[in-house]
């Protein structure tokens, strides 16, 4: 049968739309996720601005496309650790100005849907609940200014991590994050260092961890702890020498935590999960670390 040349063009017009239509169909209907990135320039400050294209995320090493970057609006769930054993005795007066900034930093700021929560966890002995989660500015000032080196003790850096994630994991917390201040004083958690990561991991917690005092002598399972933990969910690994550095650091940290940016992307639709997840700033000099968010929201999961 003879095809018009009208309506050939016609067909041909039709195909061709419907080809150059699909990919972008395509990549509306790709599923979304999302991360919790800090930016930093050289001096350790935050960066404000930034959008798209200013960030680079891969999974395991396959470039995926950024589709917004904005501050993130969700409150933090903030558990603080702090190595009160016999240590850290001669730090205490630092602790207690350093927590004193961080706190009243981190309460001062209000997100969209809420205010940020923080909690304060001994490590000496055993871990222990100092205060719980809370907003209250005025009692957590309180217990920071309580903090006290216990005598003859050591620390539980590790089981105050296993412990605080699990809580976490219960408490389904939306954007959770670890700060642990530790010293270099005995260890005396016995936990191995893969117990530790995958309860971490399995909490969805940021963990940024402040080593006060001399180089490590630590032992193997708190050196990887430390290593991976903090490297894996997008945190910090600090060593100071002196305590009098700590309220300045702590400062830094609270305006790092207090401008993040939460940014979706798109990946392709699959049944396994991607082992790794990175993001790296596309601007030179800067530094970019960062989380997947766990609990997605209802638009990110299409």
């Amino acid at each position: 049968m003879a095809i018009s040349p009208r309506t050939a063009a016609a067909f041909l017009a039709f195909f061709a739309a419907g080809t150059l239509a699909a990919p972008i169909a395509l990549t509306a209907q790709a599923p979304q996720r999302a991360m919790y990135v800090s930016v930093t320039d050289s001096e350790g400050n935050p960066v404000p601005g930034l959008g798209p294209s200013d960030f680079l995320v891969r999974e395991d090493n396959v470039q995926r496309e950024v589709l917004t970057a904005g501050l993130a609006d969700e409150p933090m769930q903030l558990a603080v650790l702090i190595d009160n054993s016999q240590a850290a005795d001669s730090f205490i007066r630092d602790y207690r100005e350093a927590l004193t900034a961080f706190v009243t930093a981190i309460t001062n700021e209000t997100t969209p849907r809420g205010k940020h929560q923080i909690a304060l966890v001994g490590l000496a002995g055993r871990p222990t609940i100092l205060r719980d989660y809370s907003t209250d500015q005025a009692q957590l000032l309180k217990s920071a200014q309580s903090i006290f080196a216990m005598p003859n003790t050591g620390t539980l850096l590790l089981d105050g991590i296993i412990e605080t994630s699990q809580g976490i994991t219960k408490r389904e917390a939306m954007r959770p994050v670890i700060i642990a201040i530790t010293t270099e004083g005995p260890e005396l958690s016995d936990r191995p260092y893969d117990f530790v990561l995958r309860a971490l991991k399995a909490s969805g917690a940021v963990l940024h961890v402040i080593t006060v005092g001399s180089p490590r002598t630590s032992t193997h399972d708190r050196s990887m702890v430390i290593d991976q933990g903090t490297r894996t969910t997008g945190g910090r690994d600090d060593d100071i020498f002196t305590s009098t550095a700590l309220p300045n650091l702590l400062k830094k940290l609270a305006a790092e935590l207090t401008h993040e940016y939460r940014i979706t992307y798109a990946r392709p639709q699959t049944l396994i999960p991607p082992e790794t997840v990175t993001v790296a700033a596309t601007k030179p000099g800067l530094t970019a670390r960062g989380i997947p968010v766990k609990a997605e929201r209802p638009q990110e999961r299409k």
